[in-house]
């Protein structure tokens, strides 16, 4: 049987984002897999930006199926399985694992929780979103990692801490928590906002954006003069992330009321 080889150039000829190149490779080679040995193959956890990279692909064909898994819908993280289109995606087993977390963690955060994952030399894109909850934490993981967490995360930071498996049906929505900034500005490009966040001069924000340091619902920008619509998620490099939350209408001075919601 002569393999099918895909034109990787032709197909990868719309993405101009140099970084997400090299994995949308990785999704190519799974999906040449797939349809040439008719088998299941699941992607790493993405985010939404390199998701969307991945549906630009995935539906220029029509031998295969794909299911975007993150263990809650409004996950932030999920994975990508692709499997011939002749399947019934309910006959396939979930590639991804859940576990929850209890002990000392009321005074831990989404970071401690990461860096105690990553600290057993656990590959970020095997981890899916980390939900926190007032009495415990529950994660979602590519399975292949699920058992070695499992046996190995004893301990974040100083707190000691108990890990056990858990099903799908025992998930539930993390709690979010943000401050709310209530202010006025100007115009809602990008670097406007961003200096009133963190009260930056604007050509320090302009800046963080053309050094690919800003990033608008995932997705890298290098114009300052973006507009931003209510919404968006904006996650600047050493600073942190915020929303836009809502526009409140103008000033008597023609200045844009505006709530941002500061994401910790």
């Amino acid at each position: 049987m002569v393999k099918l080889r895909l034109d990787r150039e032709l197909l990868l000829n719309h993405i101009t984002d140099e970084d997400q190149i090299l994995n949308m490779r990785k999704l190519l080679d799974k999906l040449e897999i797939v349809l040439n040995k008719h088998t299941i193959e699941t992607t790493n956890f993405m985010d939404p930006y390199q998701r969307r990279l991945a549906r630009s692909i995935l539906n220029r064909f029509l031998d295969i199926s794909y299911r975007e898994l993150g263990g809650i819908n409004k996950a932030e993280r999920k994975v990508i399985q692709v499997y011939p289109e002749y399947l019934a995606h309910e006959d396939i087993e979930l590639p991804i694992g859940f576990l929850e977390i209890e002990g000392g963690i009321r005074t831990l955060s989404h970071r401690d929780f990461l860096g105690g994952i990553l600290n057993l030399g656990i590959n970020r894109e095997k981890i899916g979103d980390i939900l926190i909850h007032e009495d415990n934490v529950q994660l979602v993981v590519k399975r292949e990692v699920l058992s070695y967490i499992l046996m190995n995360l004893t301990q974040i930071g100083r707190q000691r801490v108990e890990v056990k498996e858990i099903s799908i049906d025992e998930l539930k929505p993390g709690i979010i928590e943000y401050e709310k900034i209530f202010t006025t500005v100007p115009s809602l490009r990008i670097d406007v906002l961003i200096s009133s966040v963190w009260n930056l001069p604007r050509k320090e924000s302009q800046g963080l954006v053309k050094s690919k340091g800003v990033k608008v619902n995932w997705e890298p920008v290098e114009r300052v003069s973006k507009e931003i619509i209510e919404g968006d998620i904006v996650s600047v490099k050493g600073y942190g992330r915020f929303m836009l939350n809502s526009t409140l209408g103008m000033s008597k001075k023609g200045r844009v009321r505006i709530e941002l919601r500061l994401l910790k």
